[in-house]
């Protein structure tokens, strides 16, 4: 997300000082790294949680609607940035079909009828009901292997999805940043945030190795420390986090480099998720392109931590515990009682459980191919409710000060897909002054920005024509 706003900034004006503080010593090392996240160009063609079922039984596809707008928005800027120069290696991004995997007569019909909701979207165009045995096997060999095909299976294909390794293109956009004047301070953490009374910030600066402080003063400060972000926040004192809070979760993956695996799987399967998960926790058997390499990665299976990095402190959540969130801290955890309960289940996992899981989608898997990777720290929002005290919020969710001096990212889902229209709105709140003077370069920058995609056809066709030249996804 930060890696974003500075190439928007550096783009929109050049002249600008900025300077980016990050914790570790090199960019992407946290929840950006490729292993410490699902690598999923969350476009909401596979996950089911963004198509719920209603009552009366109809599908819901509002979510997935406005998630895949989103991710048109990022696809179109990753175009031009490859255009431009401002990405030197489009790699980073490689086609790779999406698909919603179910069991039993239920689940295959869930399926028919939510690619019928589909069916009229543009953006969802091309979706496909496979419920034939012969068809899944042709073209999910491994999971066909050894399969019991009299219980119905089925699968929703969508053929135009797309595996990211956003730590490498974190990498290029920082990069990109610094080459063109801005300044990038490796293994600083910040400690502290002051308003000034001329309205600017000064940052306590600590240089993680030789332990020295110094301090740094700017007009405007962007917080995207991924689940660092609300304890950062709350040190700022702006109203809008007040209430706020964090959940950590962590996640474990297996992975596999065979090369005979990674052949008989060209896909991101996504099943349902468990009862009592969270949205993040469906289980999902993907292809992931890294460092040049296939790999195969299954999960996640929860883990938990008080920490709210993965090189956090033991003392990131009870730290995080202030007036203004007890009562929604509280509140959440008498609702979730569900969620609890599931994470226990999740933690007591044994490694024959973690593969009988795996072998529910790849029946004929081996155990020696496998090796259990930790990944990233994910800090769920919760939010005030007035009814229940607290809710938790599994979408991203932005928060800026009222003078627009200071904002910052919180939360996990969809994510790094939605990077660019959630900088454009930190644009559009924080910088209204100078946004109308913008718009003719954002709209170089996004063709589509201010259309929705799903009303305009010939337009969607447009950018995603242009969009899959520039970054070589024509297979796709």
């Amino acid at each position: 997300m930060s890696a974003t706003l500075g190439a928007l900034l550096r783009r929109l004006e050049p002249d600008w000082s900025i300077t980016v503080v990050e914790r570790l010593d090199a960019v992407a090392a946290e929840s950006s790294s490729p292993w410490n996240n699902a690598g999923t160009g969350h476009s909401a063609l596979c996950e089911l949680n963004y198509t719920p079922q209603r009552p009366d039984g109809s599908i819901d596809i509002t979510k997935a609607v406005r998630i895949n707008e989103q991710f048109q928005v990022t696809r179109q800027f990753w175009a031009y940035a490859v255009e431009h120069g401002i990405l030197t290696d489009a790699r980073f991004v490689n086609p790779i079909p999406h698909v919603s995997f179910v069991r039993g007569a239920e689940g295959v019909d869930f399926l028919r009828r939510r690619q019928r909701a589909l069916a009229h979207n543009p953006l969802f165009a091309g979706t496909e009901l496979v419920d034939d045995p012969d068809e899944f096997a042709r073209r999910l060999p491994l999971m066909a292997a050894k399969r019991d095909f009299s219980e119905p299976t089925g699968l929703n294909w969508a053929a135009h999805g797309t595996d990211v390794d956003f730590g490498a293109l974190a990498r290029q956009l920082v990069g990109y940043c610094v080459r063109n004047g801005a300044a990038a301070l490796f293994g600083h953490e910040v400690r502290n945030l002051t308003r000034q009374s001329d309205g600017t910030w000064t940052l306590l600066v600590r240089n993680r190795r030789t332990r020295e402080k110094h301090r740094l003063n700017a007009k405007f400060v962007f917080v995207g420390a991924g689940g660092d972000a609300l304890p950062l926040l709350q040190k700022s004192g702006i109203a809008d986090v007040k209430g706020f809070a964090g959940f950590p979760i962590g996640g474990r993956f297996l992975r596999a480099g065979n090369p005979a695996l990674t052949a008989a799987h060209r896909a991101k399967v996504y099943g349902a998720p468990a009862p009592g998960a969270p949205p993040l926790g469906a289980l999902h058997l993907d292809l992931r392109f890294v460092g040049g390499k296939s790999w195969l990665v299954f999960g996640p299976y929860a883990g938990w931590s008080p920490k709210f990095l993965k090189h956090g402190h033991a003392t990131d959540l009870p730290r995080s515990v202030k007036p203004d969130n007890v009562v929604s801290m509280v509140g959440v955890g008498i609702a979730e009682l569900t969620l609890v309960n599931y994470l226990v289940g999740q933690l007591r996992l044994s490694e024959s459980d973690r593969m009988r899981m795996l072998r529910e989608f790849a029946p004929s898997a081996v155990d020696s191919d496998w090796q259990l990777t930790v990944a990233g720290q994910r800090v769920q929002v919760i939010r005030r409710d007035r009814r229940k005290g607290g809710v938790l919020d599994f979408n991203t969710t932005l928060l800026s000060s009222a003078d627009g001096t200071i904002a910052g990212l919180l939360g996990g889902s969809p994510g790094a897909s939605t990077a660019v229209p959630a900088m454009l709105d930190v644009l559009a709140r924080c910088f209204a002054d100078r946004y109308a003077a913008w718009l003719p370069t954002l709209k170089e920058m996004v063709p589509s920005l201010g259309a929705e995609l799903s009303s305009e056809p010939a337009l969607f066709d447009e950018v995603w024509s242009w969009g899959s030249r520039a970054l070589g996804l024509d297979a796709a």
